[in-house]
């Protein structure tokens, strides 16, 4: 093997090397993004299971009594 054979290869190497790290820096971010994202969809879901329940609560107090 010519040794600018093995320069070219040594370079690929490098560039790919390159790649991987920055693939791997986007799917960190992306990772970052979904697990804010999780608890966001969590902290509505939660918020609207209160609003619910409290409206529950409410339509309960403002129900006619029933010997009306």
């Amino acid at each position: 093997m010519g040794e600018d054979r093995l320069i070219e290869i040594e370079i690929k190497l490098t560039h790919q090397e390159d790649a991987v790290e920055k693939l791997n820096q986007v799917v960190c971010r992306q990772q970052k993004k979904i697990d804010h994202l999780e608890a966001i969809c969590e902290a509505l879901i939660r918020h609207v299971k209160e609003l619910s329940d409290g409206a529950a609560e409410q339509r309960a107090t403002n129900e006619t009594p029933p010997h009306y």
